[in-house]
């Protein structure tokens, strides 16, 4: 299942994923902490949700879950990344990336781990 979700959506997932359920007015009290969102704007962001079917809704009190998993939406948003801007070619992202980035010798050590483990 593929699921767009925009930044604003995405902070209301990360509190669904660090918290579990939740209920609206948990949600709004969160997010107002956090970015000082109005109640209104919240409840506005968990019905989108709730139509793009990244949450539900379950009673008692508009208690919101989520639907799908961080790793769902990281894994999809780093293939359309991939897709978008390196031509569908995850060599040239990782390429990209590495270079870019001044690794420790451990991060090095773990990258060299993780493509061990793939063979």
């Amino acid at each position: 299942m593929s699921i767009k979700l925009f930044d604003s959506e995405l902070k209301v997932m990360e509190a669904l994923w660090k918290e579990g359920e939740l209920t609206a007015g948990q949600l709004a009290k969160i997010l107002n902490d956090d970015t000082g969102w109005n109640r209104n704007t919240t409840y506005t962001i968990i019905k989108k949700l709730i139509k793009k079917g990244a949450i539900e809704r379950k009673e008692p009190n508009f208690t919101c879950k989520a639907l799908i998993t961080k790793r769902q939406v990281q894994k999809q948003e780093t293939e359309e990344l991939i897709n978008k801007v390196f031509d569908g070619s995850t060599e040239l992202f990782f390429s990209t990336y590495i270079n870019e980035k001044n690794l420790t010798k451990e991060e090095i050590d773990r990258l060299k781990q993780i493509v061990e483990n793939l063979k």
